[in-house]
């Protein structure tokens, strides 16, 4: 059964936080170790210290005013000297007949589940941030009981069939002797309590499965994969127990110009070879700051990167921009009628330049932006 942890500390249920605390000052003025060094005063100390722990949180004193008891996991690991190897002490008291102790009730209120919710947002969410109604199917508190899981005034009574241990032990005979196990009651659920006259509505349990509306709030900076956490927001435990929390993880849509790596932004400008030689701008329309100037100077070459700071992504927490890098893609003229024939042969016989062979490592120096770009995209877009 639940502890009675208004009792250690002395004070009533309906105590303000300054009288619990009072009341535990003075206790613990006379009951810590190095005050006195009695061996049933040291046990009582930490008795009280776990009272005051569980009063003085306000989740935790809830649980205790519903009938539960927070601690009670802990609580309940059993003293066996064996059971930090992987439940070992568990063994030697099914052989040797050690189980009598027990793991006691395991509280009829506790802590809900976390959920997680998947959204698909678009570059320009993730960089400006968004707030979405989502709809969440869920655990929610019962609002006719409120959590108390019974009818009216009615109250919990203790198990007839485990007599409130919250578990039943059987005996059976072995080649080794008597082999004691144990298991949750088939009738409380190993809580140790049932409810003769429950809620109509929740049927005992506390909570009742809801559909509702919760506003999320995606900050800017934002990437794939990343979860958003919404404290509290998920399933409310059984007995009406602190609910969970939601996590709202993202997965960011593809764009058709840009690709994002980090808070770098990379896209392609495609320009004519004749453009290329003699420089010109490209108009791009950049993620939160519009139509931006892109220069290309004169000469470029292919595979050249272009680079404007502080024009991609802001950082999830700073908020400080990352740079936008335009790779430059020379488009070499596939058709020609005759005057750009003629053109282009008369540039040919001006020109100083003579086709050559050129070794890896300057291929390599020359071209490493464009193979930069090459890996980035197949990375995103798998192609």
């Amino acid at each position: 059964m639940a502890r009675d942890y208004y009792g250690l500390l002395g004070v009533s249920q309906g105590a303000s936080d300054s009288e619990i605390k009072r009341a535990y000052r003075k206790l613990a003025r006379e009951l810590h170790p190095d005050v006195n060094p009695d061996e049933g005063a040291q046990a009582r100390f930490q008795e009280i210290s776990a009272a005051y722990e569980v009063l003085s949180d306000p989740e935790k004193r809830r649980i205790v005013d519903m009938g539960g008891d927070p601690l009670a996991s802990a609580a309940g690991g059993g003293a066996s000297g064996f059971s930090g190897f992987g439940g070992l002490g568990d063994v030697f008291e099914a052989f040797f007949g050690g189980g009598t102790a027990g793991r006691g009730p395991v509280g009829r209120v506790r802590p809900g589940s976390d959920s997680l919710l998947r959204m698909r947002l678009t570059l320009d969410e993730c960089a400006t941030g968004i707030s979405k109604q989502v709809t969440v199917d869920t655990a929610v508190l019962c609002d006719l009981c409120h959590g108390k899981g019974t009818h009216g005034n009615s109250t919990p009574v203790t198990c007839d069939t485990c007599g409130g241990r919250g578990e039943i032990q059987t005996v059976q005979r072995s080649l080794l002797g008597q082999v004691m196990t144990s298991r949750p009651c088939p009738v409380c659920g190993g809580v140790g309590e049932v409810i003769p006259d429950p809620c109509n509505r929740c049927a005992g349990d506390g909570r009742v499965r809801a559909r509702r509306e919760i506003t999320v709030k995606i900050p800017a900076g934002v990437g794939d994969g990343m979860r958003v956490r919404l404290a509290s927001q998920g399933e409310v435990g059984p007995g009406g127990g602190p609910a969970g929390d939601l996590y709202v993880e993202v997965h960011e849509s593809p764009h058709d110009v840009f690709v994002r790596d980090g808070d770098d932004l990379h896209c392609t400008i495609s320009v004519p070879m004749v453009d290329a030689a003699l420089g010109t701008s490209v108009t791009v329309d950049a993620i939160l700051d519009g139509p931006v100037e892109i220069a290309v100077a004169a000469g470029t070459q292919p595979g050249a990167v272009t680079t404007l700071r502080g024009h991609g992504m802001p950082h999830l927490r700073s908020g400080v921009r990352g740079d936008l890098h335009a790779h430059i893609d020379v488009v070499v003229p596939s058709r020609l009628d005759h005057e750009d024939v003629e053109l282009l042969r008369a540039l040919q016989e001006r020109s100083r330049d003579t086709p050559e062979v050129r070794s890896a490592k300057a291929n390599n120096s020359s071209h490493g932006a464009g193979g930069l770009f090459s890996r980035l995209r197949e990375t995103f877009t798998g192609r």
